[in-house]
């Protein structure tokens, strides 16, 4: 059974063609890879995928002229990267999902995840963002992938 659930996006829209820093979200069909989430904070996801709780060394590299572009990095990191442990709560559950990861294209887009809206309901910048049940439910549901379209 399909289940479509409205869903926080980039403010940049969905996109087919996605580049970095274009705050879009990539449409099309993309595969759940793991689960991050913050263990002082939240229980951990019941789902099928790798399930690891977050460290404040835990990062992803965000540079594109950089080898570890578009990948889990150990902080502190040479190149520009982002922190996946927040103060907010938006990566208190964030899955990685399968977006220029099998090849890597440098500047094509990175750091696509499935996460926990911003506060206020703010656009992302170029993530999926859905209530913590929702995304719960998903996890729970055994889904290995997602379908990213306008709705």
């Amino acid at each position: 059974m399909r289940e479509i659930f409205p869903a926080i996006i980039g403010a940049g829209g969905i996109r087919n063609r996605k580049t970095e820093g274009d705050h879009a979200t990539p449409g099309g069909i993309l595969p759940l890879r793991r689960v991050f989430y913050r263990a002082d904070r939240v229980a951990s996801p019941v789902c099928h995928l790798p399930v690891e709780p977050l460290s404040p060394l835990d990062g992803w590299c965000d540079d594109p002229h950089h080898p570890d572009y578009n990948r889990y990095v150990s902080l502190p990191h040479p190149a520009r990267h982002e922190r996946l442990w927040r103060e907010d709560h938006v990566y208190d559950i964030v899955v990685v999902l399968g977006y220029n990861d099998d090849p890597v294209h440098s500047g094509a887009g990175s750091a696509i995840f499935l996460h926990l809206p911003p506060r206020g309901g703010r656009p992302t910048e170029g993530c999926i963002a859905l209530p913590e049940p929702v995304l719960r439910h998903l996890l729970a549901a055994g889904l290995g992938e997602i379908d990213v379209r306008p709705a």
